[in-house]
């Protein structure tokens, strides 16, 4: 057996690394359609969209059938069909952000995302998507009800909501959608997550009112801290002055901005399983 002797004088070459092959991660475009699909893919997803339909129906036919004739106007039929959109659209935002640990898809969803805040932007704006389109549609069906009614009960027809008061409907929902959302980042249960909506809506304004209405210093600050308060001036159509959208700039500042922060750090940082 020879030996090879290799003088000093000699180069050594060094192997060269292997190339990594660069990744594109998923465009941004093809989450939001993928959570799209995930958020009416389930059962429940599928009949909270169907409700979006058959309530803004009903509570058309229901004005026709129960409204007198002089209360024929598009504000009434708006009105008929704010009230359960202000229920659905907020479970539907829930969800559509509790799908991955409700139903145990998170291993699957973050091993092809890894990047956790890209899934939550995507299903954020999945939920605006479908804020604006089934408004858009709740609306649509509340023209064909306006002027179907009126040509039917043979009444004038009346369009007394101005499309800045529209407007504030629409923005009124993506508030409560917005509440909704939030909860289901914080606490990542839609059974919590849905009661915890039902109790920041329905049982904190009391006790908010209730208190506002025994110490005079804490019902200057309501406006400032109930959320619910500035969600019902919306739907008036009376948020107009500048005190008025810093007071709503405050409770989104404090129902959503702050705990959606909170609630994204934890979330980063959760076992997924």
């Amino acid at each position: 057996m020879t030996a090879t002797v290799v003088s000093p004088e000699t180069p050594v070459t060094p192997a060269t690394p292997a190339t990594r092959r660069s990744v594109t991660p998923i465009p941004l475009v093809r989450l939001v359609k993928v959570e799209l699909r995930k958020m009416f893919n389930t059962r429940s997803g599928f009949w909270m969209l169907v409700s979006i339909g058959v309530l803004s129906v009903m509570a058309t036919v229901a004005v026709l059938i129960f409204a007198p004739e002089e209360e024929i106007t598009y504000r009434q039929f708006a009105t008929a069909f704010g009230f359960p959109m202000s229920i659905i659209l907020p479970m539907i935002a829930i969800l559509g952000v509790t799908s991955e640990w409700s139903q145990r898809s998170g291993l699957t969803t973050f091993a092809l995302v890894p990047s956790r805040s890209r899934v939550v932007g995507a299903k954020a704006l999945a939920t605006l998507v479908v804020g604006i389109v089934s408004m858009l549609a709740a609306f649509a069906i509340g023209v064909v009800g306006n002027v179907g009614g009126s040509a039917l009960l043979g009444v004038e027809t009346r369009w007394d909501v101005s499309l800045a008061h529209a407007g504030q409907i629409m923005l009124g929902n993506l508030v409560g959608m917005a509440i909704g959302f939030t909860l289901g980042v914080v606490l990542r249960s839609s059974a919590a997550a849905i009661v915890g909506y039902f109790v920041v809506s329905l049982v904190l304004p009391g006790i908010l009112m209730l208190l506002a209405g025994v110490r005079d210093w804490f019902a200057d600050l309501q406006p400032w801290i109930d959320w619910n308060y500035t969600q019902v001036g919306l739907f008036d159509g009376v948020t107009d002055t500048g005190r008025e959208w810093a007071m709503l700039g405050s409770t989104t500042a404090i129902w959503i901005v702050l705990p959606l922060l909170v609630g994204l750090l934890f979330l980063r940082r959760a076992e997924v399983k």
